[in-house]
């Protein structure tokens, strides 16, 4: 039997396959794209061809497009398969969790792997994964590169503006202004970082361990600037972005 959790997000859809010992058989990260039933469908195309189908594989669902697959045998909030995962990769006893993601960001405080309490930004993609993107191609790279370019910044510029759409205006009035493209991309990190250093103020730190889900924590620059920010070291895995679907794989493995 095989435990499959698939995390549709509005950006990317990760799918986690456990086998019966718990342990990692298959993983796969796509694009969400704009229609979220074929992207499940290609999904259990995917699995197929692993050996995996309806006979012999439980599957649970959650994210943004949880309602969208059809195959899954249950839904469950992003939130509870955060959590989950997030505690299954990270085993400590106070944790809290932050997950960066396409539409929204999620700050998760678990004690002993149970959720103690949640906060979650609005609306609004500033402090997100789209919010980097859009500052990104403003300055005409990729958001990896924008990372790496902010490493060599010399001077601090500040992104002061808590709309996407304002914060925009302020990079493209730093470019006629000259100012450097690195002090810039530097400026946007940190913005991104005072936005989720306010959210992780709502929830009791305390001494609980920090870690970094979702997919900007493949970024080490991004770890690196909220660590110093929050004053404290936030941590990741090499799996961490999977972490939603790992939850969901772990409750299909309960039902």
């Amino acid at each position: 039997m095989y435990y499959i959790g698939i995390d549709m997000g509005s950006t990317c859809t990760k799918l986690v396959a456990l086998d019966e010992t718990k342990n990692i058989f298959y993983k796969k990260v796509v694009p969400t794209g704009w229609n979220c039933v074929q992207t499940a469908e290609a999904l259990q195309k995917e699995l197929a061809a692993e050996g995996i189908n309806r006979e012999n594989m439980r599957c649970v669902a959650t994210g943004y497009g949880r309602q969208a697959i059809p195959y899954a045998d249950r839904t469950i909030t992003e939130i509870s398969c955060h959590g989950k995962g997030a505690h299954h990769l990270f085993p400590s006893d106070a944790a809290v969790v932050i997950d960066i993601g396409g539409q929204d960001t999620k700050i998760i405080e678990l004690k002993n792997g149970a959720v103690q309490n949640f906060i979650m930004n609005d609306k609004c993609s500033a402090g997100t994964g789209r919010f980097l993107e859009i500052m990104a191609g403003v300055l005409g790279v990729e958001l990896c590169e924008m990372c790496e370019i902010a490493r060599k910044s010399t001077k601090r510029v500040s992104i002061s503006s808590m709309c996407t759409v304002f914060a925009e205006s302020e990079v493209i009035s730093l470019i006629g202004q000259g100012a450097d493209k690195a002090d810039i991309a530097r400026g946007i990190v940190e913005s991104i970082a005072n936005k989720v250093k306010g959210q992780v103020g709502h929830v009791q730190l305390g001494s609980s361990r920090v870690y970094l889900t979702g997919g900007l924590c493949e970024v080490p620059f991004i770890l690196e600037v909220l660590s110093e920010r929050m004053e404290t070291p936030v941590m990741s895995a090499p799996n961490a972005r999977y972490a939603g679907a790992i939850g969901a794989a772990l409750y299909a493995a309960k039902q």
